[in-house]
């Protein structure tokens, strides 16, 4: 049997369900610099959705902005790094990247904490 699988029991012949989560990596991100005010939600909405990610991104009143991604490991590091630019107009002078949990679906942006 492969690692982290489950086998269905209701089939003639049993094959793997890989265990999606497993395979996951899921990072929070919060993006300092001029990231307010220059579509850098939307943008990494449309970004994030692109690259097959979950998740969410948020503004923080302390004019940061938050996000957490999770999905394909190749993918997050690929987010991470467009983090670092971000859309026209934006002036990112740090992304700080932490390990964070929970099971996403699709990605959002959600309200300013």
């Amino acid at each position: 049997m492969l690692p982290d699988t489950l086998v269905c029991p209701t089939l003639t012949n049993p094959r793997p369900i890989i265990n999606d989560s497993a395979m996951n990596d899921t990072r929070r991100l919060v993006i300092t610099g001029r990231v307010q005010g220059v579509g850098f939600r939307y943008w990494m909405t449309r970004t994030a959705r692109g690259l097959n990610l979950s998740g969410w991104v948020r503004n923080r009143s302390d004019g940061s902005v938050e996000a957490i991604v999770q999905g394909a490991p190749d993918a997050v590091a690929a987010m991470i790094r467009q983090a670092h630019s971000g859309p026209p107009g934006a002036q990112v002078a740090n992304v700080e990247v932490g390990a964070a949990a929970g099971d996403f679906s699709g990605f959002s942006t959600v309200d300013t904490l």
